[in-house]
């Protein structure tokens, strides 16, 4: 099925395919960061436009967005199999990253790569804002419909790449014990750092305690889908009540766990358990992170269609908008009249100022 509904013919998946492949050859003459340490987010939400019907906005998207971003940095060296793990975190290696990732890609099949990779960067989830699990889940969800192109193996090693380099563990024992209850309370549960007056490195540094979250029970690695699913929805509603504390960043509670979400049926089912509890932990920490003072505020149901809520989000222009109404798309396909997940892309619209 095509985003419209209807049958997708062989000729409207090639343009689809076109354009994207298109889009991130553009994109990856620039860096993954821009001002030295905001994320490049083009290639996530160009990936979103075109796989929801909007790729005719793409490039003139691109036009606009470009003028934020910044030449690739040069290289500080070689990655081999004997010095990864002292590179994984250094940032002067986003370059080498890539193209260490690059030259992987070309020897192995992708699915090969991310199972050896997968659980080597998933303690680092939080690294980078989120943004570089973010970028391997478009990436893989371009790979997993659409099948290997240069472009889309290059996304995938640019993804890796990124979050090889930004790799950043939570501090030592932060997730604390079980809470007795679902994914929402849960992250109702959650407490935020005292300090928030910096940006998330220096606020993920603060951790102390985040609950834990079961997601799935020991030895049923199969109900890890449907806890992710859990996850995000619960990320969505927390975001329509508390976005006010910070409409931007809160978003990336949302899209992370969902990131992992699309990225979970290219892997082995003995990853899949770990992988929630890494978008459990990415999740919380954001939010204790951003979170505002005091409760939820009420915030009126939205009342709008699948289709709508990503036209709005497209003409909105913002990347955290789009990147947001897409992951809505996402939990309205599981459940179509589910008013929560379009009331929080409307406060993300609202919130976030439009490009």
């Amino acid at each position: 099925m095509d985003d419209t509904g209807g049958h997708d013919t062989g000729g409207a998946r090639r343009a689809r395919d076109g354009v994207l492949d298109e889009a991130w050859e553009r994109l990856h003459r620039a860096g993954p960061e821009y001002r030295g340490w905001l994320s490049n987010h083009a290639p996530m939400a160009v990936e979103a436009l075109v796989r929801h019907g909007q790729g005719a906005r793409v490039h003139r998207w691109i036009d606009s967005y470009r003028e934020k971003l910044e030449d690739r940095p040069a290289g500080s060296g070689r990655i081999t199999e004997a010095d990864w793990r002292e590179r994984l975190g250094d940032a002067r290696y986003l370059t080498d990253w890539a193209r260490y990732f690059g030259e992987r890609l070309a020897e192995r099949p992708w699915p090969e790569v991310l199972t050896v990779w997968w659980p080597r960067l998933l303690p680092g989830i939080a690294g980078g804002a989120t943004h570089p699990v973010i970028r391997v889940g478009h990436a893989v969800r371009a790979l997993l419909a659409d099948g290997a192109s240069a472009a889309r193996l290059a996304e995938l090693a640019e993804g890796l790449g990124y979050w090889a380099a930004r790799h950043q563990p939570l501090p030592s024992g932060v997730v604390g014990a079980p809470v007795a209850a679902g994914a929402a309370g849960a992250l109702a549960s959650v407490e935020p750092v005292a300090d928030r007056s910096g940006g998330i490195g220096h606020r993920l540094g603060q951790l102390t305690r985040l609950p834990a979250w079961p997601g799935t029970p020991p030895g049923e690695p199969g109900q890890a889908r449907a806890a992710l699913a859990e996850l995000v929805r619960a990320a969505a509603g927390y975001y329509a009540g508390h976005a006010r504390g910070e409409p931007v960043m809160l978003v990336h509670a949302v899209t992370a766990p969902n990131a992992v979400l699309r990225v979970l049926p290219a892997l082995p089912p003995a990853l899949w358990r770990p992988s929630v509890a890494a978008a459990w932990s990415a999740s919380a920490a954001v939010v204790a992170a951003y979170a505002p003072d005091g409760g939820p505020e009420p915030v009126e149901p939205a009342e709008t269609g699948a289709r709508e809520v990503f036209a709005r989000a497209a003409e909105h222009g913002d990347e955290h908008v789009i990147k947001l109404a897409d992951t809505v798309l996402d939990l309205l396909a599981d459940a179509p009249d589910d008013p929560l997940p379009a009331t929080a892309a409307r406060r993300a619209a609202e919130l976030v100022p439009p490009d």
